[in-house]
């Protein structure tokens, strides 16, 4: 497995090497969700390596080893040596359950020696529970999913995932990984602790939270937020939701804010909140969200490592980027300080991230630091 690492702005930070180029090849790409800006570099990729494996989504920020940029484009390109790859990428029919998306996806990846999958989809247009769930409901034992929903800075307007090469708003992209030498390891972390009250949620349609205790949902979002309320739905991304079946029940996720619609008082969220749940605002502090990105690298499994080329793939929350602010890259120095030295990472901040749970079925997460880490023995 060769690796090879790129960050264009302005213009290519080095020359790109086409003798990379093959059927075995996937060159991956995170970029500015403002098409006109990234389309030259985007055509100057597809010239340089016309057999290889094309994907890639819009960013909320891009992540170049231990830096980040701005409306940029980052590439890594991954010749492996004994590993094939299989591209799946369609059209969001709105319509049609994204549960079913997910099904159709591994469907159309499964073959017997399916070593994993790495899937982005459009960050507004999709419900990245539902596209977890279909994804699971026929996902091969031993079959590890990761990947995350493209991002658009805090604008929430516009994103886009790589359809047959071209920038494509409402897709989802899947590679899948055939042959039993690559090793992947994944992990994840958030570093957010709960504030104030648990409340039940009363009202609620897959991922569109209408009521909770029985008033309107927005009405108590704002009243937590106070003037940074006037901020919707950006500033929500500083205050994500726990999310609890039973009350005070052990097992949490964390939900994190995509819009609002004033006229219905509901918020819409990167994935479900069931009605009948418990939820809970969440803050953090810079220190918290740093350390947990280094636990995250810390719980990285290398059993089998062997001091091989590595690529690390690190995804993280738009939200975690808005908190951090110039601190962002003490989160990717951590990382970077436990994985093997010569690691190339590149990456994106996004909206909603997805990696296996410690059952082995993958889920969305919200405001995590999610680390996907390749090499082929």
């Amino acid at each position: 497995m060769k690796v090879e690492t790129y960050n264009y702005n302005a213009g290519w930070n080095k020359d790109l090497n086409h003798s990379l180029d093959s059927a075995q090849t996937l060159v991956l790409v995170f970029a500015s969700s403002i098409i006109e800006k990234i389309q030259k570099p985007l055509d100057e990729l597809i010239t340089a390596f016309p057999s290889s494996v094309i994907t890639g989504c819009s960013s909320a920020n891009e992540i170049y080893q231990d830096e980040v940029s701005t409306d940029g484009l980052v590439v890594s390109v991954v010749r492996f040596e004994k590993t094939r790859l299989r591209l799946f990428s369609r059209y969001v029919d709105p319509c049609l359950d994204c549960q079913i998306i997910g099904e159709e996806l591994v469907t159309n990846l499964i073959m017997d020696d399916l070593n994993s999958i790495f899937v982005l989809s459009d960050g507004l247009n999709v419900n990245g529970s539902q596209l977890t769930k279909g994804m699971n409901s026929i996902l091969p034992e031993g079959v590890s999913v990761v990947g995350g929903l493209a991002g658009d800075d805090n604008r929430f307007e516009r994103t886009w995932v790589l359809h047959q090469n071209r920038p494509e708003t409402g897709c989802v992209s899947a590679v899948g990984f055939y042959g039993k030498e690559l090793h992947l390891s994944h992990s994840f972390q958030g570093g957010w602790r709960e504030l104030g009250l648990e409340r039940k949620v009363t009202a609620s349609k897959n991922n569109i939270l209408y009521e909770l205790d029985g008033r309107p949902a927005l009405e108590i979002y704002k009243a937590y937020l106070g003037d940074r309320a006037e901020g919707l739905p950006g500033t929500g991304l500083l205050f994500p939701l726990s999310l609890r079946e039973k009350h005070n029940g052990k097992e949490m996720t964390v939900r994190t804010i995509l819009g609002v619609d004033e006229s219905k008082q509901s918020i819409t969220f990167a994935g479900d909140i069931p009605e009948g749940s418990f939820v809970t605002l969440m803050t953090t502090t810079h220190d918290n969200l740093i350390e947990a990105a280094h636990i995250a690298a810390k719980n990285i499994d290398f059993s089998g490592y062997d001091n091989q080329e590595v690529l690390s793939i690190a995804i993280s929350c738009v939200g975690r980027h808005l908190v951090l602010k110039q601190r962002t890259e003490d989160e990717l120095e951590a990382i970077l300080d436990e994985l093997p030295e010569h690691t190339k990472q590149i990456g994106f901040y996004s909206y909603g991230e997805i990696s296996p749970l410690m059952s082995g079925q993958c889920d969305l997460h919200n405001q995590t630091m999610t680390l996907s880490v390749f090499w082929e023995s």
